[in-house]
């Protein structure tokens, strides 16, 4: 049985839940253990203070670092860590049977230069050091559809805020969505917000997916639905 988590007290006051619910399935026997021994060491713990070379937190010397938020599956995450073994990437999940997911992929095929962090990414941001990420994806994340949720969209005024604290000048944000309103809402709040700058020359440059894309099941199901995904490109300025 995987452990509950703990909460340090100033996360726990700070965490604005962007994210539904963190538990699904009971967890296979292979799961539960993995999550016991293998997270006290790949996780974050952020009731420490966080290093001034952010580069320091990985097995493996890295030249660069990237984040990437809600990594569901882990698919694009764990083939970007391979594809890039000079760049440490920090990948954060809440939903504790994806977290699981990726452990097992792990283990077939380990990453010495991946960390991983299982609570809200806002409390990671706010622990992260000024202008220390190269780059910053969130793919499809909970479209929160109902309008009565749209403050628990990711993309907000407070959450852009933040990721321009600890992205480096010239750094990408990615964000990746099928549903129609959370790219145009993501679309107006970037458009409007002075720290970032779209990317986008044409319709090719949205429509086509980023190299060495994987795709995701999510994806996949939003396809068959008659859903195309919208892959968009911010600039730190």
């Amino acid at each position: 049985m995987a452990p509950e988590r703990t909460q340090h007290p100033e996360r726990k006051r700070t965490r604005e839940n962007f994210f539904g619910r963190s538990r699904g399935k009971t967890l296979r026997p292979l799961q539960a253990d993995l999550l016991l021994e293998r997270m006290p060491a790949l996780g974050l713990d952020l009731a420490a203070p966080p290093p001034a070379d952010l580069r320091s937190l990985f097995a493996a010397p890295v030249e660069r670092v990237r984040l990437e938020i809600g990594f569901g599956g882990g698919e694009h995450l764990h083939l970007e860590a391979g594809r890039h073994p000079d760049t440490g990437f920090i990948g954060v999940e809440p939903f504790r049977n994806s977290m699981a997911k990726m452990l097992v992929a792990l283990e077939g095929e380990p990453r010495k230069n991946l960390r991983l962090f299982d609570d809200d990414a806002t409390l990671l941001l706010d622990w992260l050091p000024e202008a220390c990420l190269d780059g910053v994806d969130l793919f499809y994340p909970d479209p929160w559809p109902k309008r009565k949720h749209w403050k628990r969209r990711f993309v907000n005024g407070r959450t852009l805020a933040r990721l321009a604290r600890v992205m480096k000048p010239g750094a990408a944000f990615r964000f990746a969505s099928d549903i129609e309103t959370y790219v145009d809402w993501t679309l107006i709040h970037l458009r409007d917000h002075p720290d970032f700058r779209w990317e986008a020359t044409g319709k090719a440059d949205w429509l086509t997916p980023y190299d060495g894309w994987p795709g995701t099941r999510y994806e996949q199901k939003a396809h068959r639905e008659g859903r195309k995904g919208a892959y968009l490109t911010f600039r730190r300025l």
